[in-house]
């Protein structure tokens, strides 16, 4: 049967009771009892799983109406930012005791009418942020009300094609978690070589020692000193410069939003801000077709520095890996001085990030923090001769092309989901053809 898309319901009919706000306890009351979701976890762990939480003490009368439950969906009823709130987590596991906070709402589904995972998918598609924009409102913060939430008419085919969709995104979800769990162990191998040569300096440590440098070819350990002399970082190999991490790159920031002249209608490219560099381009991503310099515009591969933000969630370096964008404030745009040193500047940042948070921490304002152009040219590293940074380059950009391309077809697939979905729902799309199309991608 083929459900056309004016098939709708209103959420309230899909629930087993009313929606609830989270919990609000005074301070007293935290550091034991229950675990709690807060929004960290909410924007941190879409799908919820047994994480490390925060704890809060519940009476019993609490409890009984403020705990979650597998299937469970936490909406985010407010968001400094509008594409962050009606923001959706599905609970996917519960281990012991867990309640979420007052900024949450939780909806709890009627598994005899709808799928708590169709559902999750929905409001986390372009389609369901859509329908969530309309319930929007617009204060000091962006937000919804549970009122509102409830009788959102949403999308809703018959619950036996609800779980073929569900089950169908969720081993395409899969497919993308596999290749981010690819990245992150690549990623670790990148960042343990670079700590290994240029933190630790493990092989000036071994010829120090008398030692063979370990994993390393003879022509390789040549290229490092047997000893190590002081320096404003403390001892460094000897002869071995150090030198401002403003000194290894351009940092170009971005444009202020306005400039862009920002349009709904998705006409010319897309403005990239911090939103952005974590998912990506989405439903609620501005764009513009205002003619800006040259230095704004981020070309597929640039490396990112977001500087101004949470000093823990968005204080961060990235590799831009979409199309050719252009480059909103409170980003840095960074161009290695020399360009064949790219990898070693990149895994330099990555290194720093600990650095950066906590100086973004010690200027930090209404929850955000700032890494200054001052603090750049404060901040010194080593500067190995070009030899040895060349060697690194040669050991890591393989790596980080693999990198590159693992999220580039996570990036394909996420856009395979987002836009089937629709298709799936309205019966415009059998399910063998978009097997076909996902397995086309991954071929």
């Amino acid at each position: 049967m083929r459900f056309e898309m004016n098939h709708k319901v209103k959420f309230r009919t899909l629930l087993v009771e009313p929606v609830r706000n989270g919990i609000y306890k005074q301070k007293e009351f935290h550091g034991r009892g229950c675990k709690i979701i807060n929004m960290g976890e909410l924007f941190g762990f879409p799908r919820m799983h047994d994480v490390p939480m925060k704890r809060v003490e519940l009476t019993e009368k609490e409890q009984s109406k403020s705990l979650v439950q597998q299937g469970d969906l936490l909406f985010a009823r407010r968001s400094l930012v509008a594409e962050g709130a009606g923001k959706c987590s599905i609970v996917s596991e519960v281990n012991e005791p867990t309640t979420f906070e007052s900024s949450i709402i939780r909806a709890r589904p009627n598994p005899a009418l709808a799928s708590s995972d169709y559902l999750y998918y929905y409001f986390s598609s372009p389609l369901g942020r859509e329908r969530m924009a309309t319930i929007l409102r617009q204060m000091a913060v962006s937000g919804i009300t549970g009122s509102d939430l409830m009788e959102l008419e949403i999308e809703c085919p018959k619950l036996e094609h609800q779980r073929t969709i569900a089950t169908f995104l969720s081993a395409l979800d899969d497919r993308i978690a596999l290749l981010r769990e690819t990245n992150a162990t690549l990623e670790a191998i990148a960042q343990a070589l670079f700590k290994s040569w240029f933190v630790d300096f493990d092989p000036v440590r071994a010829k120090a020692a008398g030692l063979e440098p370990e994993g390393m070819d003879a022509a390789t350990a040549a290229l490092f000193p047997d000893s190590f002399e002081e320096s404003e970082l403390g001892l460094v190999p000897r002869e071995w410069a150090t030198r401002p991490i403003y000194d290894m790159a351009s940092y170009i920031n971005g444009a202020a939003y306005k400039a862009f002249e920002p349009n709904a209608e998705r006409r010319g490219i897309p403005i990239i801000k911090i939103a952005e560099l974590k998912a990506g381009v989405t439903s609620q991503t501005a764009f513009s077709d205002v003619v800006m310099p040259e230095k704004y515009l981020i070309k597929t591969g640039d490396i990112l520095f977001s500087w101004s933000g949470n000093p823990d969630t968005s204080i961060d370096t990235f590799v831009w890996g979409y199309d050719p964008a252009l480059l909103n404030q409170h980003i840095f745009r960074v161009l290695p001085n020399i360009p064949t040193e790219r990898s070693f500047v990149l895994q330099t940042l990555r290194n720093l990030k600990p650095v950066f948070a906590e100086l973004a921490r010690n200027k930090q304002t209404t929850g955000l923090g700032h890494v200054t152009v001052a603090d750049l040219k404060r901040l010194h590293v080593v500067n190995p001769p070009g030899a040895v940074i060349e060697q690194f380059n040669n050991c890591v950009e393989t790596i980080h092309q693999m990198i590159f391309g693992n999220e580039q077809q996570a990036q394909t697939l996420t856009h395979l989901r987002d836009t089937l979905l629709p298709r799936l729902i309205s019966g415009q799309l059998r399910l063998p053809e978009a097997e076909a199309q996902i397995e086309a991608v991954c071929a």
